[in-house]
């Protein structure tokens, strides 16, 4: 990870310190992730479903401002070697359920399913 905070990626990028890729991490409870978000940056919501999270900020601001101009780095360390990471939308949105279950249960159109859809990337 030499090099990590030199480096300002062009979209949210995160470089994990876990089981999967240390297996030496088995048994220990600890795993990391360097956080590194670009100006106006967003980590998607998501879930660890094994651990909890304790972030720290290193460098930079992080805020709900969609306007933001300035990058930031975190660090997060979980109480699990393996936390893993649920990602709400693709686990909505990417999923097979029918555009038209969807629509209905978050009280929109199809049209908005489908481009929402088209903003997430494939899993």
């Amino acid at each position: 990870m030499r090099g990590v905070f030199d480096n300002i990626p062009t979209a949210f990028k995160v470089s994990k310190a876990s089981m999967a890729e240390f297996p030496t991490l088995n048994g220990q409870s600890v795993s990391y992730a360097v956080l590194q978000y670009p100006a106006g940056g967003v980590n998607p919501p998501h879930t660890h479903p094994r651990s909890a999270e304790l972030l720290f900020l290193v460098d930079g601001a992080l805020e709900y401002n969609p306007d933001c101009d300035i990058p930031a780095t975190a660090i997060s360390a979980f109480g699990s070697a393996s936390a893993g990471t649920v990602s709400v939308p693709m686990s909505v949105f990417a999923t097979g359920i029918d555009d038209v279950i969807l629509a209905k249960a978050f009280k929109t159109d199809v049209a908005t399913i489908k481009k929402i859809k088209a903003g997430i990337g494939k899993p």
